[in-house]
């Protein structure tokens, strides 16, 4: 293969890998598509001849010749052969036909070309699928095992970028844990339900009327997908009701990915990855590269979301452009949320948390973000206690050696008030809560299996 020549089948050689999407690439590679496509056709003509249509030794043949063509078929010439139709089926199908040498209408048994394409979108949603969602609950079990390790550990909150109250890096843990829990969650249920596609030209299922639910039915078992309620050709639910939860599940990843980025700046100093990145020009770079590629891929992800959301408007029985819009696009959400939600997990199960960067950091206003106690300890021994405070908050005045403050309080009773771990609120409790429903569902996800 020559530098220049594309890679049979996977377009994503190149970025795939930084983006953690190598496994999900495979799964959604022109070859994966094919596969798809022909175990539809092979399940139409078995369904076929479950309920008398063709003969068993028909479907043989089909299934013979799929599995012959999927090996041997180029995706570029199937690409090129594709064009003139506007989709793979149409010269998909002839080549099959061709292959299996059975009566034309032992392939593609009263189907349109979207029952196929729909159903092999379905079929490799739920394979790539289950690799995101893996993914997802391994970077959900690295929150848990910081959540659990840290839930006493203080540190600094931070609002609108300013240094608020105490808080524990536990606690923070736990918001990241929960997310990706509630992501994993609703992306399984999505997943286990989406449905298999079939209703003929015009979506009626004229062709194989009176058999047309039990064929729609026996395709799906098939496949292992849900039974459709009805052809939902121009009925883009599935489709977008996936779409959506794979962006809410890239909005998890990024929000604590975007928290690992920010606490390993050299200013913060607070994480660090297990194996930092370097820089091609700086040696003392240390780039937390699994957080920052997380973070890359997740921000791709509602753009394409809205381009789903943008095409639910298919007109009639049968979409002009707009289902042709969420082939790719649907198979790149899966790639980029998966592929997110797999360096975020690297970046959470192999994160090192500086204790003593927390603690300076903890330290760094003087005690400032607790001034709301030293103001109230004040009140009760002169009225002007909130301008004292706010002047040596202002001034950057230790609250401890003030000598404004420290004329009324002992200096020892003020740094009392002032110990973070005395102003934590339920921070220990939430990561607590949190953590016995991630242990909750791990059992339940684990029963169903």
């Amino acid at each position: 293969m020559s530098p220049s020549s594309p890679d049979a089948g996977y377009r994503g050689l190149l970025f795939d890998p930084v983006f953690g999407a190598d496994e999900l690439g495979v799964a959604l590679s022109d070859r994966a598509w094919i596969g798809a496509l022909l175990d539809v056709e092979v399940a139409l003509t078995r369904a076929a001849a479950a309920l008398g249509r063709v003969e068993n030794t028909h479907a043989d043949a089909v299934a013979t010749a799929a599995t012959s063509l999927a090996e041997e078929l180029d995706p570029a010439d199937l690409g090129r052969r594709s064009a003139a139709g506007g989709n793979a089926v149409i010269p998909l199908v002839s080549l099959l036909r061709e292959r299996a040498d059975t009566p034309a209408r032992a392939v593609h048994v009263g189907a349109t070309s979207q029952d196929v394409l729909d159903t092999a979108l379905m079929l490799l949603a739920r394979r790539a699928g289950g690799i995101a969602l893996a993914n997802l609950r391994s970077a959900a079990d690295g929150a848990a095992r910081l959540a659990a390790a840290h839930r006493e550990t203080p540190m600094v909150a931070r609002t609108l970028g300013q240094q608020a109250l105490p808080t524990t890096f536990g606690a923070l843990a736990a918001g990241w844990l929960l997310s990706l829990d509630d992501a994993a969650t609703e992306l399984e249920r999505v997943l286990s339900v989406l449905p298999a596609q079939y209703g003929g030209a015009a979506g009626t299922l004229a062709a194989v009327h009176p058999d047309g639910f039990a064929f729609a039915d026996t395709v799906a078992d098939m496949l292992g997908l849900a039974r459709p309620v009805a052809p939902w050709h121009t009925a883009r639910t599935p489709i977008t009701i996936l779409a959506s939860t794979l962006g809410v599940a890239a909005g998890a990843v990024a929000k604590p990915a975007t928290d690992v980025v920010l606490m390993a700046s050299t200013e913060f100093g607070e994480v660090s990855e297990d194996a930092p990145g370097g820089s091609s020009a700086m040696p003392h770079k240390r780039n937390p590269v699994a957080a920052i590629t997380a973070r890359a891929a997740a921000r791709r992800v509602p753009g394409l979301v809205s381009t789903i959301l943008s095409s639910t408007d298919h007109e009639f029985q049968r979409a002009a452009g707009a289902w042709h819009a969420e082939w790719e696009t649907l198979a790149d959400i899966l790639r980029l949320t998966g592929g997110a939600a797999h360096q975020l997990s690297t970046s959470l199960n192999g994160l090192h948390v500086h204790t003593d960067a927390l603690d300076r950091n903890l330290a760094l206003t003087g005690g400032a973000i607790l001034a709301e106690k030293i103001t109230a300890a004040l009140a009760e021994h002169t009225d002007d206690a909130r301008s004292i405070v706010t002047d040596a908050a202002v001034a950057s005045r230790r609250l401890d050696e003030d000598p404004a403050i420290t004329a009324h309080l002992d200096p020892q009773d003020v740094r009392e008030l002032l110990d973070p771990t005395r102003y934590l609120g339920h921070a220990t409790d939430i990561v607590d809560r949190v953590l016995a429903r991630h242990d909750s569902t791990n059992r339940a996800t684990g029963d169903a299996r």
